[in-house]
């Protein structure tokens, strides 16, 4: 196999194309079950998904997969991928698969591999399952082939624990909250968590039919919540994407938050309570300028980490840091969670609502960001706009532009072919020179 299987964030891509085929899950399901499964002992893998149409093949083919190595496999049905990472661990399995391409539209999909622990694959892992498919896999003798069967707990057992992780003897009461599920993996599990905690519940995005996951709907598209609220007067909406890993948040008027206004608001928090681990938030390079300024005011640090919340994680776990996430709404809190958790991230906002009885659109806004663009090309397979002597040259003179008034951060998707052109300067008419020229280079060279 020539070709890397394995992208930031699991192995993703068109449905029915290479490399999302039944075959390919197939064998990436006997050499993950190979790879894991080191003796004789019972071996077990749990497959979550969400709600697009390809999941049911790929969830067959990765089951076919693991049973011919010996795993036994637990199937869980929709469920969101922080509830995987959760129950890989609360099971005590031995590899955890959520079939999801998070916020990309119904025809990608995609798979995600969780260790015994809960967390994302390594690396290292991750090769060595790719090497293990390279080779060939040794099935099971026929008397070790293992079973499957549906988990039927999997979503009540997540939404429990959810709810464990709002303040104990604190309540939602009187609140009105606008959740957007996108139709995807949380359809059920959000609006049940809310409902239970005493929220008066509108909920959009739970009618999912297979290829309506992220619609013109959710953390991408919030536009839709962000009228409902506007309608119904709600108190806050909260945007998940399809497989509830990301999280932003509608305050009262209308506003939209992202990821980097959450995670300022939560590590100010936590820093007060004494409960932010070693003072520090880690975040990607992505994140705005102007919560950077707006953390170190309050002496707090952030870390910066390459786009991807598992170089999120592998900072945190490699420090120890508690808190950390991305602008796009992946909020990552280690003490209740191995990998972003948009629901989680909702009911910590949530929390701060109810103990200080603020509104959402105070709480909301924390810092004022520095003005940031961000233009994504999409460009054809084969083609490196990148390397490109015109491209180059653009960045170059960007660079030279905005010289300390700004940055730039050009980089190549790990989930699309697209190349993301991002941008921060005080001056936005300056910001808006700079972009839009690297960003006609880069479209010259696709």
């Amino acid at each position: 196999m020539s070709q890397k299987l394995f992208g930031t964030d699991g192995v993703r891509g068109r449905a029915n194309s290479w490399p999302m085929t039944a075959d390919m899950a197939l064998r990436l399901g006997a050499a993950a079950g190979r790879y894991f499964r080191r003796d004789q002992q019972e071996h077990r893998v749990v497959i979550g998904k969400d709600t697009r149409l390809s999941g049911y093949m790929i969830e067959y083919a990765l089951t076919a997969g693991f049973t011919s190595t010996g795993m036994n496999v637990f199937l869980l049905g929709p469920v969101p991928t922080p509830a995987v990472g959760y129950l890989t661990n609360s099971l005590r399995a031995d590899v955890g698969v959520m079939i999801s391409a998070s916020h990309n539209p119904a025809s990608d999909n995609g798979i995600k591999l969780f260790g015994p622990d809960g967390f994302k694959l390594s690396d290292e892992a991750e090769a060595g399952i790719e090497s293990i498919l390279a080779k060939g896999v040794t099935p099971a003798a026929p008397e070790n082939i293992g079973r499957a069967r549906r988990f039927d707990d999997a979503r009540g057992r997540y939404v429990e624990y959810a709810k464990t992780t709002f303040p104990r003897g604190k309540r939602l009461d009187g609140l009105r909250i606008v959740v957007d599920c996108a139709n995807g993996a949380a359809y059920r599990t959000a609006p049940e968590v809310l409902w239970e905690l005493g929220a008066e519940v509108i909920a959009m995005g739970i009618e999912p039919n297979g290829t309506n996951i992220n619609l013109e709907c959710g953390s991408t598209h919030p536009e839709a919540a962000a009228k409902k609220v506007v309608e119904t007067r709600a108190d806050i909406g909260i945007c998940l994407d399809g497989d509830a890993d990301r999280v932003v948040l509608i305050d009262e008027t209308g506003h939209v938050a992202d990821g980097d206004q959450i995670m300022g608001l939560i590590a100010s928090r936590w820093a007060q309570e004494g409960r932010l681990a070693g003072n520090t938030l880690v975040a990607t390079v992505m994140s705005n300028l102007g919560l950077e300024r707006y953390l170190n005011d309050q002496g707090i640090a952030l870390k910066r980490t390459s786009v991807g919340d598992r170089y999120v994680v592998e900072e945190m776990r490699a420090n120890g840091h508690t808190l950390g996430g991305e602008q796009s709404g992946h909020i990552v809190m280690t003490d209740y969670a191995t990998t972003g958790d948009g629901l989680i991230g909702a009911l910590q906002f949530l929390a701060c609502m109810v103990e200080t009885g603020q509104k959402a659109s105070k709480l909301a806004r924390v810092f004022d960001p520095v003005p940031q663009k961000l233009i994504n090309v999409r460009y054809d397979a084969g083609k490196a706009p990148l390397e490109s002597a015109l491209v180059q040259e653009a960045i170059a003179k960007g660079e030279s532009e905005l010289s300390s008034e700004g940055r730039l951060l050009i980089r190549k998707s790990g989930t699309e072919p697209l190349i993301r052109v991002m941008g921060e300067a005080v001056d936005p008419a300056l910001l808006d020179k700079v972009v839009n020229r690297i960003v006609e280079a880069v479209r010259q060279e696709s």
